[in-house]
């Protein structure tokens, strides 16, 4: 029997991951740090040191910010959010922009005023802002753990904020309570009052953006390539979507997505494919709801022990999120549900996160044919058995194996691949 206890955590964790962001969510942490920043020092900085850790760096690289004309990578980042007009907007800090600060922002990096180091800190997310204006005053800013988490502030040697900025704990202690038997109970039983409201938004927003990316070119196109090549079936279409979402989205696309687990790719993932069949089999919306959130749920489920940012490619997971959504729209309860995680993270555990880049939409659609593969496996009666590499009895086993693989096992490939990223810088400005 559900607890009230575990009902009103689930409750909260919806609350707090389902969000909407413009724009990859590393970026824009990097300028909602430098807004808080300019807000901190009352002008733009006339100089900028940036400490930031590796895994903000592989993610910022590559991708678009957007509304600054076309600029990606770091310094146009912390550009942006200098000329944003308000930082009480987290992870649409950069709405506010408009053509007008383009030249502004292109002006000021000209200047080359912002340096940027590796963050000594051993925080997978951390990012550390000192600024100092015209008239010598300095300012810090530091960001840990979650992407809008402001855990420290300082002005001329005045500290105002100062509070711990270890990974997010208290997270970490509700996240503990997600298990796949109680998110199945609570999907079946929620008041869908209570959800509809965020689950309705993530599924608007990222079908929205999802018919931006597939009407309209962006990045490599993956969404409409796959349309063009294999048809339009609805598992044809549940990959291309999602997709074409994420090229959109990676490409510097205004529009909002809602995130999930800190990740707009991750959100876009885990809703996409789930309302594409939920349209192909014509189900009432309360049941789209529920099914939803169950992708949502698995897919935090998966990740508790791993954590926001790593070596392994979270859209893998919210794919597995989402055929578990598809198996609980086909009636599939916590049987069908396990094994469609188990199969699945057999078929594709390993994909390694390479920075946050047009070929995510690539392996966000590889990632979903791999997980409605687990799916139809267990349909077919066939599954992965205890022994069958790091698969091993029950589920919440075999994902505390992947969350052991992805933490400790992949540290070093974080590193590796942060190095040879680092090899190719990419020019600050795309004419895509």
């Amino acid at each position: 029997m559900l607890t009230q206890d575990i009902y009103d955590s689930y409750i909260q964790i919806l609350k707090h991951e389902l969000i909407p962001a413009m724009g990859c969510t590393e970026p824009i942490a990097l300028a909602y740090c430098a807004n808080a920043l300019v807000e901190l020092l009352g002008d733009i900085p006339a100089k900028t040191d940036a400490y930031i850790c590796g895994n903000i760096i592989k993610n910022v690289k590559s991708v678009i910010v957007p509304k600054t004309g076309g600029l990606k990578g770091l310094e146009a980042s912390i550009c942006a959010g200098y000329f944003a007009k308000n930082n009480k907007s987290g992870f649409s800090v950069l709405e506010s922009l408009t053509e007008n600060d383009i030249p502004l922002i292109n002006e000021y990096l000209d200047k080359e005023n912002i340096q940027v180091f590796p963050a000594s800190k051993p925080f997978r997310l951390y990012i550390e802002l000192h600024g100092e204006d015209k008239k010598g005053n300095k300012a810090i800013v530091i960001i840990a753990g979650e992407h809008t988490n402001i855990c420290y502030k300082e002005i001329n040697g005045k500290v105002l904020l100062n509070r711990d900025y270890q990974e997010i704990k208290d997270d970490e202690l509700i996240f503990k309570k997600l298990n796949v038997k109680d998110i199945i109970e609570f999907a079946d039983n929620v008041d869908v009052s209570l959800v509809y409201d965020l689950i309705k938004r993530q599924i608007d927003c990222n079908y929205n953006i999802a018919l931006e990316g597939i009407n309209n070119k962006y990045g490599a196109n993956i969404g409409s390539v796959l349309l063009d090549t294999y048809g339009d079936n609805v598992n044809i279409r549940a990959k291309a979507y999602a997709a074409a979402a994420s090229d959109a989205r990676m490409s510097g696309c205004a529009l909002p997505v809602i995130i999930l687990s800190g990740s707009g790719n991750q959100g876009i993932t885990a809703s996409v494919p789930v309302y594409i069949f939920a349209q192909d089999m014509g189900v009432p919306e309360d049941e789209l709801i529920r099914a939803v959130l169950v992708s949502d749920l698995i897919t935090l489920d998966q990740k508790k022990e791993i954590g926001r940012l790593s070596a392994f490619c979270g859209a893998t997971l919210a794919a597995i999120g989402a055929a578990c959504g598809i198996c609980y729209l086909k009636k599939g309860k916590e049987k069908e549900i396990s094994h469609t995680i188990v199969n699945s993270l057999g078929i594709i555990s390993g994909m390694v996160c390479d920075g946050a880049k047009p070929s995510c939409a690539a392996k966000i659609a590889e990632a979903i044919d791999s997980a409605l593969l687990g799916y139809y496996m267990y349909c077919h009666h066939e599954q992965f058995r205890s022994g069958d590499g790091i698969i091993t009895k029950g589920v919440e086993n075999t994902i505390e194996n992947i969350g052991k693989m992805a933490r400790l096992g992949m540290d070093k490939t974080d590193d590796e691949i942060l190095k040879i990223m680092c090899t190719c810088k990419p020019s600050k400005k795309t004419t895509a």
